[in-house]
C-alpha cells in the first residue's frame, strides 16, 4: 500500500478562507492536550497565552515590538514564496541587516548627526539584500537548491554576529559582557507613545511594508509577474518573463524586509549590539507568512497572533509554570496544522494497494 496525494479539480473556497481558522483552532485543541499531559491548567495556560498579554498597555506595547519584525520578515516571504523561491534563511538576512546597521554608530563614534539613523536603516536593508543574494546567485546561475543554501547560511551570520559582539565590537568598558557599546540617541529608532510603552517605529514600517506589497502584487506587473512565474515557470516564460530575474527579485526583496527588521530591533528595542538578537523571529515569520495565506494584509494579523504566543509564553513561564521549549513547541503545532490544513483542501489523499505477483512484493 502506498498514499498519494491527487489534487482536487475543484478547490472549496469556504474552506480556503476558513484554512487558518481552522487550523488555530486544531492548534488550541492540541495545545490543550499538550498542557494536560504536562499536568498543567489548559484553561490556565491558554489564558496566559491569549489573554494575559492583552490586558495592560504596557503590554501591548511589547505585543506591537515583537509583531513589527514578524510582520516585516513575513511580507518579504510572502513574495518570495508566491514566485515559488523558497527563502528560510530570513533569520540570517536579520541579524546580517543588524550588523551592517551597527556599523555606524559602533565605527562612528564621534559623529552625531540627524542622518545617522536613516543612514542605518538603509545599510540594514542593503545588507539584508546582500546576504539574501547569495542563495539567489546558487539557484539562478548554478540550479542550487535554495533551501539549503539559505539556511546553512543561517548559521554562518548568526557565527559572526557572536564573533563581533564578543570580538572586534564588544564595548572595552562594558565590563565583559558580549555587547557593543550603547548607541546615542540619534542611532536610536523613537518610541511611538513614550508616554504609554517603549513600541517603536518599527512597527509602523511593517504595516506600511505590507500595504505597499499587496498593493504591487495586486495592482502592478511585477505582481501579476510574481504570481505568474509562481504557479508555472512555463506560462511565464511564454509571457516573457525570467525565472531567473525573478529569483534575484524575489530573494533581494526578502533579505531586504528582513535586513530592515534586524536594524529595526537592535535600534529600537535593544540599543546595542549582542550575540542574542532575535527568538527566532525569521523562522517563525515562515508560520506567519503562510498563516496568511501568502498574504502581505493577512501578514499584519498574523503577525500579532504569533507575537502573542512569543509574549504569551513569557508569561506562561511565569504563572502556570511553562517552560520557553514547550511555546515553541505550541508554534510549530501552529504550523503544522496550517500546512495540513492547505493540503487537504488542495489535495485528496488516495490509498494505492498493490497485488503481490509472483510471490515477489
Amino acid at each position: 500500500m502506498r498514499i498519494e496525494l491527487e489534487k482536487r479539480p475543484q478547490v472549496s473556497k469556504l474552506f480556503g478562507i476558513l484554512s487558518p481558522l481552522l487550523a488555530l483552532a486544531l492548534a488550541l485543541i492540541a495545545g490543550t492536550i499538550m498542557f494536560a499531559v504536562m499536568g498543567k491548567d489548559p484553561v490556565e495556560a491558554l489564558d496566559a497565552f491569549f489573554v494575559e498579554p492583552l490586558l495592560e498597555v504596557w503590554s501591548l506595547h511589547e505585543l506591537a515590538i515583537k509583531a513589527g519584525p514578524l510582520i516585516l520578515i513575513a511580507v518579504g516571504l510572502c513574495v518570495c514564496y508566491r514566485s515559488n523561491n523558497w527563502n528560510i534563511g530570513a533569520e540570517g538576512q536579520f541579524s546580517i541587516g543588524a550588523v551592517t546597521g551597527s556599523f555606524i554608530p559602533i565605527v562612528f563614534t564621534d559623529w552625531h548627526s540627524p542622518l545617522i539613523l536613516p543612514l542605518m536603516l538603509i545599510a540594514g536593508a542593503i545588507g539584508g539584500a546582500l546576504y539574501g543574494a547569495i542563495p539567489a546567485l546558487l539557484k539562478a546561475h548554478f540550479n542550487t537548491n535554495e533551501i539549503l543554501t539559505s539556511l546553512m547560511l543561517v548559521y554562518i551570520a548568526q557565527l559572526f554576529l557572536d564573533w563581533l559582539s564578543r570580538g572586534p565590537w564588544r564595548d572595552p568598558q562594558g565590563h565583559n559582557f558580549p555587547q557593543s557599546i550603547d548607541f546615542p540617541p540619534e542611532a536610536v529608532l523613537p518610541a511611538i507613545w513614550e508616554d504609554s510603552g517603549r513600541a517603536h517605529w518599527g512597527i509602523v514600517f511593517a504595516v506600511v511594508a505590507a500595504i505597499l506589497a499587496w498593493f504591487m502584487i495586486k495592482y502592478t506587473l511585477k505582481g501579476f509577474e510574481i504570481t505568474v512565474l509562481g504557479q508555472s515557470a512555463r506560462a511565464g516564460r511564454f509571457a516573457g518573463f525570467s525565472s531567473r530575474k525573478m529569483v534575484w527579485f524575489a530573494f533581494l526583496f526578502s533579505g531586504a524586509l528582513s535586513g530592515l527588521a534586524g536594524i529595526s530591533e537592535v535600534a529600537g528595542s535593544i540599543g546595542h549590539l549582542q550575540p542574542a538578537i532575535s527568538p527566532g523571529y525569521g523562522f517563525t515569520a515562515i508560520i506567519v507568512a503562510f498563516l496568511a495565506r501568502l498574504n502581505p494584509l493577512g501578514a499584519i494579523l498574523s503577525g500579532f497572533v504569533l507575537a502573542l504566543t512569543y509574549l504569551g509564553g513569557e508569561a506562561a513561564q511565569l504563572s502556570p509554570g511553562i517552560s520557553a521549549k514547550a511555546a515553541n513547541v505550541f508554534q510549530g503545532l501552529l504550523l503544522f496544522f496550517v500546512l495540513s490544513c492547505d493540503t487537504l483542501i488542495y489535495y485528496k489523499i488516495r490509498l494505492i494497494w498493490s497485488r503481490v505477483r509472483g510471490g515477489a512484493a
